[in-house]
């Protein structure tokens, strides 16, 4: 198995007792909805870590430590799947790592935020970063599906979240964002005014879980995602609303899903790793 950013690291970067990083591959592929190649994704992006520098924006957030774990299998039930994640991300919170887990569909987030709120033993806020609102109720008749995931985290566990990007959403998830108290500043404002800054509410908590679904991102920077949605952020313009949001916050894990390899371009492939590195840059 490809360790994310195999090559670069020295001996003391990969000490597991020691890394701030550990990296979760999670090629779950059950509950897709159109395109598929999800369960592809974790290889795509760890072999494509292996083409990125050190330095990000000045810094070397591998000097803090990075270890790969094993995939989590992802043929059990999908109820037993989910604490599998969540018993991977609750023991690297209980250790004081970040867990980074990569997907996979979307539908992951769920087991993996429980996990660090478990890990923690603390509320944790989820900051989203997705075409799609993914608060129906259990989607086709399925409550761990990917359409789903954030229902279950806001409405069952009641936890703040803040959703950024957002472009296709049905009235069902209009009304739940007003039930659930959702704050969330959609693509079609973002975009067009070129926002790149937004602030947390005040109360929102300070230990911050980031789900960054690649749909989030216009499909003419990463188009190889199985739900693309036009009218998406940019590149830099997502990496500097996450870092923002994170002001005064800390970020205590994340996941990036959706990406669905495609064979004739590595394009998306070195995008989505690169997200990943950044994402490590904000917490260290």
């Amino acid at each position: 198995m490809t360790c994310f950013l195999h090559g670069e690291l020295t001996q003391a970067e990969r000490d597991p007792d020691t890394a701030r990083f550990r990296v979760i591959p999670v090629p779950l592929e059950r509950t897709v909805s159109y395109g598929g190649g999800t369960a592809d994704g974790p290889d795509a992006i760890l072999a494509a870590s292996t083409e990125l520098e050190r330095l990000f924006r000045g810094t070397e957030p591998c000097a803090a430590g990075i270890v790969t774990e094993a995939p989590v299998s992802c043929f059990e039930a999908l109820p037993e799947v989910m604490e599998q994640i969540a018993r991977r991300t609750k023991a690297a919170a209980q250790q004081g790592a970040i867990p980074v887990v990569l997907g996979g569909e979307h539908g992951l987030t769920c087991g993996a935020v429980r996990g660090v709120v478990r890990g923690l033993q603390r509320q944790v806020g989820i900051l989203q970063i997705d075409a799609h609102a993914d608060l129906r109720k259990a989607y086709q008749g399925e409550m761990h599906s990917h359409a789903s995931v954030m229902q279950l985290l806001v409405e069952e566990d009641g936890l703040p979240l803040m959703q950024l990007g957002v472009r296709a959403l049905c009235a069902e998830e209009v009304a739940r964002r007003a039930s659930c108290g959702v704050v969330f500043r959609d693509a079609e404002e973002l975009v067009a005014e070129a926002i790149e800054a937004v602030d947390l509410p005040p109360d929102f908590p300070k230990d911050v879980y980031v789900s960054f679904d690649l749909d989030g991102l216009d499909p003419s920077v990463l188009p190889a995602t199985g739900t693309p949605v036009p009218g998406g952020l940019g590149y830099y313009q997502a990496l500097n609303l996450i870092r923002h949001a994170l002001k005064d916050r800390q970020l205590v894990g994340f996941d990036l899903v959706e990406l669905a390899p495609d064979a004739s371009s590595r394009v998306s492939n070195f995008t989505a790793a690169q997200i990943v590195y950044a994402l490590m840059s904000f917490a260290t």
